[in-house]
């Protein structure tokens, strides 16, 4: 009886390994090959190192990086150097980091990943016996070195492998000098946009306020501190964001100042969820719109004219829009110029590409127009982005 029944726990027991086994096979089929998790781990590594090296051959940033190359290479030791010290180490030997430059010095000057002989790497600790230095490039220009030491003497597996590691930082390098270029780019359009605005609307502001001076002294004084209050926004020195509120409320000064000249012939229409006015949104982009929108819109007509501007919650996005009910414009010019063409409408253009420079093409300026049919302009701004999180 013993017997029976030791044999029929052995059965049990076997079909109970026999379907976990088939599990365990069925799940590591699921989740793919060694080959595909190997490429999987390599891909997810590259991932976590990117986003800190965006911001540039740093300390900061190599220091969250380094960690992750080295897991890439499998060596016991990486250092990331720029031309004159060792910016960040992960593993064994971090005391004597500082030989890094001195190993990578060879390859800065040379532009080519050199060998680290064994005499070298021991100067770092007792156990390496070789390591790897592979120039760090910008732009084309050597700006720093991956430094990997190891354990066994080197060869071409570890020469290929630190330079093709090399390779994707430097890639993730340029990327960084392409995000400060075109940072440099939108300042650069902000600057056009304050030129634009000063002989334009300064000459205009001064003479309505003047207008005033004898006939209306209170006028002229409250008209006086919100042309101050306007100019001082639009060309404050720091930030390439602004809060909606802020833009807003230069705006509503930048109106003021032209009723001051057109009278009863310019009403303001303003509609503002008060969920969206904390929303980030790019400095000097609303209030280009609004000035088109009287230069282009009203100017010129003798009828009273309405400026419209919407900012709602729509989801994810903020939607603001600025309408006017006057001459409009034909579309095809107002295409040419958003395609980057010479014309009148050089704000429409500044604005629509630093939006799409910040949250992507698809967050372009909208534009409905035909002649004497108004015109309506239309941005999506997403309510929480990453772009916006600098000053």
């Amino acid at each position: 009886m013993d017997a029976w029944v030791l044999a029929l726990a052995a059965i049990a027991g076997a079909i109970v390994l026999g379907v976990l086994i088939a599990r365990w096979v069925r799940g590591r089929a699921r989740m793919g090959t060694e080959s595909q998790m190997a490429t999987y781990r390599t891909l997810h590594i590259a991932s976590l190192a990117a986003p800190a090296l965006r911001g540039g051959l740093t300390e900061a940033g190599t220091a969250r990086s380094v960690k992750y190359l080295r897991g890439l290479l499998g060596v016991p030791a990486l250092a990331i150097t720029d031309r004159f010290s060792t910016l960040a180490w992960d593993g064994i030997g971090d005391k004597q980091r500082e030989f890094a430059v001195q190993h990578a010095e060879a390859a800065l000057d040379s532009g080519s990943p050199v060998v680290i002989n064994a005499e070298q790497a021991r100067d770092v600790s007792e156990m390496f016996r070789s390591g790897i230095a592979a120039p760090l490039t910008s732009d084309d220009v050597v700006i720093g070195a991956l430094v990997a030491y190891s354990n066994l003497p080197a060869g071409p597996a570890l020469m290929r492998a630190v330079e093709e590691v090399a390779t994707f930082t430097s890639g993730q390098l340029d990327l960084a000098e392409l995000d400060r270029t075109r940072a440099r780019s939108a300042e650069a359009e902000v600057r056009v946009l304050r030129a634009q605005i000063s002989p334009h609307f300064i000459f205009n502001s001064l003479t309505a306020i003047a207008s005033f001076v004898r006939t209306d002294p209170d006028r002229a004084r409250d008209l006086l501190l919100d042309f101050a209050e306007f100019t001082r926004y639009s060309f404050r020195s720091h930030g390439r964001y602004t809060a909606l509120a802020d833009e807003l409320r230069s705006v509503e000064q930048y109106l003021l100042l032209e009723q001051a000249r057109f009278g009863d012939r310019l009403q303001v229409r303003l509609r503002v969820d008060p969920e969206v006015l904390s929303v980030r949104i790019p400095f000097l982009c609303i209030q280009p719109l609004v000035e088109n929108a009287v230069r282009h819109g009203l100017e010129g007509r003798d009828a009273q004219g309405t400026v419209s501007i919407t900012a709602i919650e729509r989801g994810p996005e903020c939607w603001i829009s600025v309408e006017d009910d006057g001459v409009g414009n034909d579309p095809q010019v107002i295409r040419r110029s958003l395609s980057g063409e010479p014309g009148d409408h050089v704000g429409l253009a500044n604005v629509d590409e630093r939006l799409r420079q910040a949250f992507g093409d698809d967050h372009g300026l909208v534009v409905e127009t035909a002649p004497m049919a108004g015109t309506k302009v239309t941005m999506r701004i997403p309510k929480f982005a990453e772009a916006v999180s600098d000053e």
